[in-house]
């Protein structure tokens, strides 16, 4: 079997098993399991076989015309070069680890069948984006990712919360793929094509007309899948749906495929020094932003949610200096153990019966009662903080290394003004970062006060997964001298000037949160552990089961309005940020800004319109019906059937004209 038809067979697959499962979902239950898990790993043998016959060579090019268009043609074409093939392989290991995990995590779900043609339906979408060499096609798998998440963001949709995420992640996003859509096709008539080699080649022998324009265009797409600042704030919210959702889309779908896009159609991006810039600017406000918020959020998934679009600015920031190598490899390893930790953050949830850190910082124990999430999350942790020799320190320092590159001036696609606000920013993100994980870790792991129910072990099927993610994230970095062929055949090892730099600055992140958290602990003493802030859920000693992630976001809903109000002297968070805290809790006022900016005008209108239908529109359509009816009614009682009223009327009539046309008559001869 030669390598396209494998190729294509991968997003195929999975697309095979969402139709298989929704239409056996109720006739045959018993079939949903495997259909939801088994043509997903094979999807993913599939891909690394490609990976191994692609081997970071020559790019793999394969194509066949859908259909005559009668000017731009589309093309279904595949183009497997050494990213496409790798993160194909990433794509496919989340979504297999997230179908095993689910199948523990949601196994009394009604809706489960839905769910998991849903999440394979999704994982098939992103593989035709990661496979496609025609930017129609990938567009299409594109849309069809904003559909799918809209679903399952909203799958607890018992939930007001999951109901608003669900429309947010939609709404925003489809703000974003408008531009997009625009510099689609601009691209594709400068260029004459839509085929991606095609475009480069163009790009390369500078045809193309607007770059600037464009590139603009095709960043608010970007920014919108990818959550980057000013589109980001629907992914916080998007937590609200099931914990391996967010694992998917956080690790190898959706937020990824931005991402994945500007590294693709690089040099269409680097033939505009504006382009970049803007991209630095949105990269470094990302990186910061969001590392202030997570350490103010006081819901775990919240807090992984803005660690994502933090990391995903270090690899918007790579890509502003020109190296789509160090994207894409930060891309990786931030997959590996970025799944794990929301992975592990649904074990936590049950374990506990809340997602509230407040919560678990009064609850002992929980260390001791689901030991293999504690053990990998800690490995995760530790990735993200990128602490060496975890797999996050090595793509970490790739993306440092090629942001000093390029505000020395060393390289030739990025402006030095690009290189350095990405550099600070990226230095300064790496001590957010790990204060942030240190802060989780310490709230999550040990809290003291009411024992943690004993829940049971968690289901084989959950453990096995997290321990399968933290391999790649302890272990991946350590292969970063094999990859370079992979990655545009230059070196990603780190330099001693940015291994010093981001690991000391991570050190001292780490180090200044614990030792905050241990004066705390210290000065409150028992009186702290004694003391619940208001609206946190404290877990129920004589609970028997552990409660749903439904029930979880259902009762604590101070986490996504007014906890950031609540006293909490346990949190380092709030000491090491100071009067910046309440900010940075509530996304420094972003989405407050675009209420008062976008959703109160458009509400306002449509008061306006709906005043304007009822009132006037339709105060006509019934003047127009009662009008009719009274002449109906009057035209009738004329008709009384006697032939003496008729004639009368009839001569009544005829005088009457008579008159009018002698009274006619002498006032035209008086004029």
């Amino acid at each position: 079997m030669t390598t396209t038809t494998l190729a294509v067979l991968v997003p195929l697959l999975p697309f095979l098993g969402a139709v298989a499962g929704l239409l056996l979902g109720r006739t045959a239950p018993g079939f949903v399991r495997p259909l939801a898990v088994l043509p997903t790993i094979a999807a993913l043998v599939l891909a690394v076989l490609v990976a191994v016959r692609q081997g970071g060579g020559k790019a793999i090019e394969a194509s066949t015309q859908l259909t005559p268009t009668g000017s731009v043609p589309i093309d279904l074409a595949l183009y497997l070069d050494g990213f496409a093939v790798l993160v194909a392989v990433l794509v496919g290991f989340v979504a297999s680890c997230v179908q095993i995990y689910s199948t523990g995590y949601l196994r009394d779900d009604p809706r489960y069948p839905s769910y998991a043609a849903l999440v394979s339906l999704f994982t098939s979408a992103m593989l035709l984006v990661v496979y496609s060499g025609d930017l129609m096609v990938l567009l299409v798998g594109w849309e069809i990712m904003g559909i799918c998440s809209y679903f399952l963001v909203g799958h607890y949709w018992e939930t007001p919360e999951a109901r608003a995420a669900s429309l947010k992640a939609f709404l925003v996003t489809k703000l974003g793929d408008v531009p997009f859509l625009f510099g689609l096709f601009a691209l594709a008539v400068d260029a004459g094509t839509f085929r991606i080699t095609g475009i480069l080649g163009s790009v390369a022998a500078g045809g193309i007309e607007h770059p600037t324009l464009i590139a603009l265009l095709l960043l608010a797409g970007v920014a919108g899948k990818s959550a980057q600042f000013p589109l980001h704030t629907w992914l916080p919210d998007a937590m609200a749906g099931p914990t391996p959702v967010s694992a998917l889309i956080h690790a190898a779908t959706m937020v990824a495929a931005g991402i994945y896009f500007v590294a693709r159609l690089l040099p269409v991006f680097a033939a505009s020094a504006t382009a970049l810039t803007v991209l630095a600017v949105m990269a470094a406000v990302t990186m910061v932003g969001s590392a202030l918020a997570a350490l103010a959020q006081d819901d775990i998934k919240r807090v992984l949610a803005y660690s994502t679009i933090g990391q995903l600015g270090y690899m918007s920031g790579a890509l502003a200096v020109g190296d789509r190598g160090a994207a894409v490899f930060h891309l990786m390893s931030h997959g590996a153990f970025k799944a794990l930790l929301f992975l592990g953050a649904g074990v936590i949830i049950h374990a506990a019966g809340t997602n509230s850190l407040a919560a678990m910082s009064r609850m002992s124990g929980l260390a001791k009662r689901i030991p293999d999430a504690y053990w990998t999350m800690t490995i995760a942790l530790i990735a993200l903080a990128a602490i060496p020799p975890f797999a996050g320190f090595f793509s970490k320092e790739a993306v440092l290394v090629a942001a000093e590159h390029a505000a020395l001036g060393e390289s030739d696609i990025a402006p030095s003004a690009a290189g350095w606000a990405v550099l600070v920013a990226g230095l300064l993100t790496a001590l957010l970062t790990a204060a942030y994980a240190t802060r989780l870790w310490l709230l999550t792991f040990r809290g003291r006060g009411v024992e943690v129910p004993d829940h049971g072990r968690q289901p084989i099927a959950m453990n096995a997964v997290l321990w399968a993610l933290a391999i790649p994230s302890l272990a991946f970095g350590l292969t970063v001298t094999y990859l370079d062929d992979w990655f545009d055949g230059h070196s990603l090892t780190p330099t001693v000037t940015t291994a010093v730099l981001g690991t000391g600055v991570a050190l001292v992140g780490g180090l200044i949160t614990y030792g905050t958290w241990r004066a705390m602990r210290f000065r409150e003493g028992a009186a702290l552990a004694a003391r619940a802030p208001i609206g946190a859920v404290v877990a129920r000693p004589n609970a028997a089961p552990a409660v749903s992630e439904a029930e979880a976001i259902a009762t604590h809903t101070p986490v996504y309005g007014d906890i950031a109000a609540v006293p909490d002297p346990g949190d380092p968070g709030r000491l090491l940020l100071g009067p910046l805290y309440r900010h940075a809790a509530v996304g420094f006022h972003v989405d407050a800004v675009y209420t008062a900016l976008f959703v109160r005008p458009v509400r306002a209108a449509a008061e306006l319109v709906r005043f304007l239908d009822r009132e006037v529109v339709e105060t006509y359509v019934r003047g127009s019906g009662t009008g009719a009816r009274w002449l109906g009614s009057a035209v009738r009682r004329a008709q009384t059937g006697n032939v003496q009223t008729y004639l009368s009327a009839l001569f009544a009539g005829s005088a009457v004209l008579a008159i009018a046309v002698v009274v006619l008559a002498n006032v035209n001869a008086g004029s």
